[in-house]
């Protein structure tokens, strides 16, 4: 593939991570929960607060990628690590953004303003996912865990990404338990409430109305493989 071509597939994927990272950011805004994948970084910001949760998402991910290789073994491919440079890349674009969010004001606490921010958090996961997807150049490790369990346990990748996103909820539940003797958080930060539940439902419906207009949109521009 052109050099010309490789750089519109990963510009195209690098403006679905910042779509992805931002929605991340305005989950927690939101204060009404966090979108699964997210749900355990944010828990141990709340209790390690000198370590972001741009740091604890790449950490996460490189973690992701260790079960990967001891899943995968010898399939376990060189192109797999690139995976590597694009968790250190998100992680640090939702600290980014979280700051950012942090300097224009405080967690939502008007009830109509915490709904509506869980579901533009909606929108803009099922966007940013799709336009990195599309792009075929950075991948989420959490995306390609799901991927690689779906193969080994010949699941579907849909009833997989389901349980993936439960195991994650639960952890974080039984850690924030143990850590601040709540379920949700620290009492002051919601890390799993209703909006975990939206964002874990309506991502997937929301994706099946905005993926057709992506196609259109940018489809187009991506590369095809010769």
């Amino acid at each position: 593939m052109k050099i010309k071509d490789i750089l519109v597939r990963y510009g195209i994927s690098t403006l679905g991570l910042i779509i992805v990272a931002f929605g991340v950011a305005v989950s927690i805004k939101s204060n009404l929960g966090i979108s699964p994948p997210s749900c355990p970084p944010t828990v141990f910001n709340l209790r390690w607060t000198g370590i972001s949760v741009g740091t604890f998402t790449w950490i996460m991910h490189l973690t992701f990628i260790l079960l990967q290789w001891i899943l995968l073994r010898k399939d376990f491919k060189l192109s797999y690590l690139m995976q590597i440079p694009a968790a250190f890349f998100f992680g640090y674009l939702c600290d980014a953004f979280i700051w950012m969010l942090d300097a224009i004001g405080s967690p939502a606490t008007d009830y109509g303003l915490q709904i509506a921010l869980s579901l533009a958090a909606v929108v803009l996961a099922a966007v940013g996912i799709k336009i990195e997807v599309l792009g075929q150049g950075w991948i989420l490790a959490a995306d390609m865990t799901t991927a690689v369990l779906s193969t080994v346990t010949r699941k579907p990748f849909s009833t997989v990404k389901v349980l993936f996103d439960i195991v994650l909820v639960l952890f974080t539940a039984v850690f924030s338990w143990i850590a601040f003797g709540l379920l949700t958080g620290n009492g002051v930060t919601n890390v799993i409430r209703e909006g975990t539940l939206i964002q874990a439902v309506l991502t997937g419906l929301c994706m099946k109305l905005t993926d057709p207009l992506i196609d259109k949109l940018l489809g187009p521009l991506v590369p095809k493989h010769e």
